[in-house]
């Protein structure tokens, strides 16, 4: 079965190593270059002052682009379960060699269990070394933003070990998807929404409320040029109040001084008011990549579990 398992798919294996092999030649390249720039203008030392703006606006010239670059990287778990998962058993029903291969000796449950196995361990190395990757190439383009929140799409999702629960699952999806659309072009087509749709649903409703957020406040008169203390928190809400609590407009306010601040906003702000922020602290990042891991994990094995369920019953 292992031999069986390997002669399907080894063209794919091939394909994705080469994918991965011409990701490499990109990602260390710029990820060296991008760390001698960002050592060479002591960007890590920059406390987000005046002074760091030329430095900033300088790698930012040279390397965000990067960023637009790196939005398409976050496709690759999707590209995994499109042509690994999808096609696992819809090409078998599609081109009729399931009848032969289930009457061999090997039962359906056995076939489904050892290539989702096999396949599943292959991939949790990929996404493992994915993710490594990713976060070791994009941590200089996030450091440069005083304010990077570190669970946005971009950043959170294409590091750490998210990477895996998402290529999982996507891998899981497509095996379902084609137990119950078993054709290769609209199993493919099936994964493609679902994935799409799911991940959605869990980045713009389900993040948010993973641990209760934390309320924070930061005073209005404050000088420019200090690096900002929410560096790489997620702001959920933010509000502007009087001293007293009295809401007084969303969003914030900054003023260098209470004097001058009646020429920055019409508010009316007096000594002592702040702005109140609700916050999901960025020291909570990995607990936010194993929640989320989690998720998408479990709902890869419930995929699994419906699509054995259904092989059952092809005829």
């Amino acid at each position: 079965m292992i031999w069986l398992t390997w002669r399907q798919h080894r063209r794919q294996a091939l394909f994705t190593l080469l994918g991965f092999a011409a990701l490499a030649a990109f990602v260390v390249p710029t990820g060296l270059s991008m760390r001698r720039a960002y050592d060479r203008l002591g960007l890590a030392t920059c406390d987000g002052g005046t002074a760091c703006a030329a430095k900033v606006d300088e790698f930012s010239s040279a390397y965000g682009a990067l960023v637009f670059v790196s939005v398409l990287m976050l496709t690759l778990p999707l590209v995994v379960g499109l042509f690994w998962g999808a096609p696992v058993v819809a090409r078998e029903v599609e081109h009729g060699t399931h009848r032969m291969i289930w009457t061999q000796g090997i039962s359906r449950r056995h076939w489904a269990l050892t290539k989702t196995a096999l396949l599943g361990g292959a991939v949790v190395v990929l996404a493992v070394a994915y993710g490594a990757g990713m976060s070791w190439w994009y941590a200089p383009l996030g450091r440069v933003d005083f304010r990077q929140n570190r669970f946005t799409q971009i950043f959170f999702d294409m590091q750490g070990i998210a990477p895996v629960g998402y290529t999982l699952f996507a891998v899981a999806l497509g095996l379902f998807a084609g137990t119950v659309l078993p054709k290769v072009l609209p199993a493919m087509t099936a994964t493609l929404a679902g994935f799409v749709a799911v991940r959605l649903v869990v980045t713009v409703l389900a993040r948010p409320h993973y641990m209760s957020p934390v309320s924070s406040t930061e005073p209005i008169f404050k000088a420019p040029g200090n690096r900002d203390d929410l560096a790489g928190d997620w702001v959920l809400a933010k509000s502007v109040h009087q001293a007293d609590g009295t809401f007084v407009a969303s969003g914030t306010v900054r003023c260098p001084s209470p004097d001058n601040c009646a020429a920055v906003t019409d508010f009316g702000l007096r000594p002592g008011a702040y702005n109140a922020l609700l916050i999901q602290p960025a020291d909570r990042f990995w607990a936010f990549q194993w929640i989320e891991t989690g998720i998408f994990v479990a709902l890869a094995a419930l995929l699994v579990w419906l699509a054995v369920r259904r092989i059952r019953r092809i005829a």
